[in-house]
């Protein structure tokens, strides 16, 4: 393992992108591949500076919720730092969610301003959003007053200049010019490093989606260690392909990357071409992805066309990653340091990593050490939540984590913090694991029913209690099915009411733009019961087995 003394830096992420410019102002910061947008580290952080200034002149205050809802588009990271440069909160929103979804992250959050895209593919966004806050349609974007969602005051489009009357971006740097050098200074220097400066909504251990509160120290130090892992300087080039709104993307890339002043490649949403296009255009020495990613750009026919020899390292990671995958991509990719990691969105994220220093067998079969800075430990699951008593080394427990990555808590939600971080501040993760005499972790499943399909976090509930409106289900059960492009997929076990017929073209229209589509079942069964124990509780892993029975094989394809 790279040796080193851990550290904790406590710095803000705006004192972090100043660092990095006084360094290299002129050295390439971020391009996004799409777009040909290209910026160096100066006119980035003058395009932050001019950002962050115009949200002040709007009224965005200190702690002030921001969300964004898009996909990697120009000016995403720009928003990022804008926000943290101000002290204010960006909390991102998953570009696949519906209309339920979004009211319920408008509601929980307080997000008092929105920046959204106005279309992405098939999905719009504005309309969307238009159907959930009908006063929208009537009202100022900067000036709303909507009943149902009472904090939220601002409505910008991520592009330059705004359409249905919504207001771009260049509007709001506009009103840069309004805010003095000085009265920007004080705001910046109030901005301390253990604020909260991201929330990110997920699943996480148990129940509804909730709101993950992440401090400049969390994914900065984080970062730091992600990159100091993959041996990241100034010299290297990473290709982000992974979505922005989730850690993968703001931590695992954009941190690493801008701790080393690494360059960043941005892809606005996965296609394997275009991936393999920008690694080869750019020269890109490393690349992220879960690993259907890398299977997606390694199966396609075109893929010996293109020339990979610039790539050194990457992350495979946000679901298992079988070994012989990961063999695969460092043979045919070049990859000889690519490395494993493995952590949730509560551990800012990543709590082990493998190295460009470890053996490959290690690499390959395990998620890594304990970052520097952090305990990891396999506790016995019977003693928590209270206490935290470690298994033996190469025994099965849960796998715990405490240290300066666990995040602050979940907004709004101290029970549900309290059921996943003890007194003692060890955080659950619901997930099985062995550690083995040199600390290195497998991770062999896990203890609760989350599924988590192609690196997306899904609770079986959250789509049960959704289905369950529909008319025609008397009772859904949810659980997943392993999946070779995905890690998982999602079942759905239904029992219809009574007399009625229902197909399962009709169960994919009703969940079609209501809830993300990465949660709408791919497989289901009709059944008449479900199995139960004795006292009358369903059996679900009963019901896993059958999906693996009736429907693995097609999900191996």
């Amino acid at each position: 393992m790279l040796s080193e003394t851990f550290t904790l830096q406590e710095k803000t992420l705006g004192r972090m992108l100043d660092e990095v410019v006084s360094r290299f102002p002129d050295r390439e910061a971020v391009i996004y591949f799409d777009t040909g947008v290209r910026q160096t580290w100066a006119e980035f952080s003058r395009d932050a500076d001019a950002l962050a200034k115009g949200l002040t002149a709007f009224g965005v205050s200190r702690g002030a919720k921001i969300g964004i809802w898009a996909p990697n588009v120009p000016h995403w990271l720009t928003l990022m730092f804008a926000a943290a440069r101000i002290g204010a909160v960006l909390v991102t929103v998953n570009t696949s969610y519906g209309g339920r979804e979004l009211a319920y992250f408008l509601k929980q959050s307080d997000c008092d301003t929105l920046f959204l895209a106005h279309t992405y593919k098939d999905h719009n966004f504005l309309n969307i959003l238009e159907s959930v806050v009908p006063e929208l349609r009537e009202r100022p974007s900067d000036d709303l007053r909507s009943a149902g969602f009472p904090f939220l005051r601002r409505v910008f489009l991520m592009e330059e200049e705004g359409a249905a009357g919504i207001m771009g971006l260049s509007r709001v740097t506009e009103r840069a010019g309004s805010v003095s050098d000085a009265d920007y200074a004080a705001r910046q220097a109030a901005v301390a490093p253990h604020d909260v400066v991201q929330m990110q909504y997920t699943s996480g251990t148990t129940g509804f989606p909730k709101g993950v509160m992440l401090s400049h120290v969390n994914i900065q130090n984080n970062g730091w260690w992600i990159g100091r892992n993959m041996r990241f300087t100034a010299e290297d080039r990473l290709c982000l392909c992974v979505p922005l709104f989730h850690c993968f993307g703001s931590v695992l890339g954009v941190m690493a990357a801008v701790n080393h002043c690494a360059s960043l490649v941005i892809i606005d949403a996965f296609n394997p071409l275009k991936v393999l296009d920008a690694i080869q255009k750019e020269r890109c020495t490393a690349v992220h992805g879960v690993p259907s990613m890398y299977l997606a750009m390694m199966d396609h026919k075109r893929f010996p066309r293109y020339d990979l020899t610039s790539l050194r390292t990457g992350i495979m990671a946000g679901s298992v990653c079988p070994p012989p995958l990961m063999r695969r991509a460092v043979a045919e990719m070049y990859l000889k340091d690519l490395t494993n990691c493995y952590g949730l969105t509560e551990a800012s994220p990543v709590m082990t990593q493998t190295t460009a220093d470890d053996d490959f067998a290690r690499k390959t079969e395990t998620v890594g050490r304990p970052m520097p800075g952090i305990d990891v430990l396999i506790a016995d699951p019977r003693a928590l939540p209270g206490r935290t008593l470690e298994m033996p080394r190469g025994t099965p427990g849960e796998v715990v984590c405490r240290g300066y990555n666990v995040m602050k808590g979940y907004y709004k939600m101290p029970e549900e913090t309290k059921e996943v971080v003890n007194a003692d501040g060890w955080l659950r993760t619901g997930d099985v694991g062995i550690m083995d005499e040199k600390d290195y972790v497998i991770i062999n499943g896990r203890i609760k029913d989350m599924i988590i399909r192609g690196g997306e976090n899904i609770y079986p509930r959250e789509i049960e209690d959704f289905l369950l409106e529909m008319d025609k289900i008397s009772d859904v059960q949810v659980v997943g099915v392993r999946s070779r492009r995905y890690g998982e997929d999602v079942v759905a076990f239904i029992i219809p009411r009574e007399g009625v017929t229902l197909t399962r073209k009709e169960v994919r229209a009703y969940c079609k733009g209501r809830i993300a589509w990465h949660k709408v079942p791919r497989f289901m069964a009709f059944v008449d019961s479900f199995p139960m124990t004795g006292s009358k509780k369903i059996r679900k892993y009963a019901l896993r087995e059958e999906a693996e029975r009736l429907f693995a094989a097609a999900a191996a394809r």
